[in-house]
């Protein structure tokens, strides 16, 4: 099967995408509107091709913090989710879970309310005229430190929206330990809220342990060290703790030398539950379709594996159980 023929047939198939940025969907089309709003001139070829230039973890977080330097209103987030919705119909994603980091807009001067505002309609919009579920997790950022990410849970609590539905802590690793927000996650377990985190990016298998003991997370974004440390394999496969697998992202970051030997077929064959997902779809030049074209074509999974990954995406959601029942029948039926 070629790579069209696989896509063609697996668009067809429901979806979930669980670790998606919601900026880093953006179109360079978008990008070339906010940076026209933002310095009233266009933007240059040249200027496009250095920002989405780079080859580490900490070259990505500086290009996407300049993306979220070009927003200057709150309206800017409709753009958003118009590439969101466009994102999520080309790949035929019934349901998603995507981070929004408020910190960036927050220094801005824009208002939550407002921000939160915009991000329920246009999820309505997207529900009601393509009948695809969006909900939110808000990364309180590892960047900017403790204080900083309990002050934007708190937010959560002043203003609920019952599209975000629990927080997340992107960012990079090595200058934000997951034992530093502790504090921040026992207040948003005791309040009800679903809490994950990006964990073994950059960082070794402690950061991963950290985040299951101390943050006590549903679910772990990335954990690509988790494959240095086979006690750590062993728990995740035991307690089924899903690990949300973004393979091009690995490799753009350097977490993994190339796609093929990306660890995801090991966690698979270990029996962990693996998600896979896009991570910044544009920044990573790829799309859902295409990293499960990768796990195909270069990780050696089978079309019943395939079939499989998808089931995992909708059992590690967190949608109600009755909900995921419905989708995985879907899946089965599709395929």
């Amino acid at each position: 099967m070629n790579k069209s023929e696989f896509k063609k047939l697996i668009q067809a198939v429901p979806k979930a995408e669980l670790h998606l940025h919601i900026e880093a969907v953006s179109t360079l089309n978008s990008v070339k509107q906010l940076y026209a709003k933002r310095f009233g001139n266009p933007m240059s070829d040249a200027e496009a091709d250095s920002l989405f230039s780079y080859n580490d973890l900490t070259g990505f977080i500086q290009a996407f913090l300049k993306v979220q330097d070009l927003f200057t209103s709150e309206d800017d987030f409709n753009l958003v989710f118009d590439d969101l919705r466009d994102y999520l119909v080309e790949n035929g994603i019934s349901y998603c879970e995507a981070f929004f980091a408020p910190s960036a807009f927050l220094k801005k001067g824009f208002d939550y309310s407002k921000m939160v505002s915009i991000f329920h309609n246009k999820i309505q919009e997207i529900k009601t005229n393509n009948n695809i579920t969006i909900k939110l997790l808000m990364d309180v950022s590892r960047t900017f430190g403790c204080e900083n990410a309990m002050a934007n849970y708190n937010l959560l609590k002043q203003f609920p929206c019952e599209d975000i539905i629990g927080i997340g802590l992107g960012g990079a690793e090595k200058k934000g330990p997951a034992k530093d927000f502790e504090a921040v996650y026992a207040k948003a377990v005791s309040e009800g809220f679903k809490v994950v985190a990006h964990a073994g990016e950059d960082v070794g298998p402690e950061s991963i342990w950290d985040s299951i003991n101390y943050l006590k997370v549903q679910r772990v974004g990335h954990g690509v060290t988790a494959i240095q440390d086979e006690k750590l394999m062993d728990t995740l496969a035991e307690t089924k703790l899903p690990v949300e697998i973004c393979i091009t992202s690995n490799t753009f970051t350097k977490a993994v030398d190339e796609a093929k030997n990306h660890p995801v077929r090991k966690f698979f064959d270990k029996g962990i539950v693996v998600t896979i997902n896009t991570d910044d779809p544009v920044f990573f030049k790829t799309t859902l379709l295409d990293e499960l074209w990768i796990c195909f074509s270069e990780l050696n999974f089978s079309m019943e594996e395939i079939k499989q990954l998808l089931v995992y995406s909708f059992q590690a959601s967190f949608m109600s159980d009755s909900e995921k029942s419905d989708w995985i029948n879907k899946v089965n039926s599709a395929f």
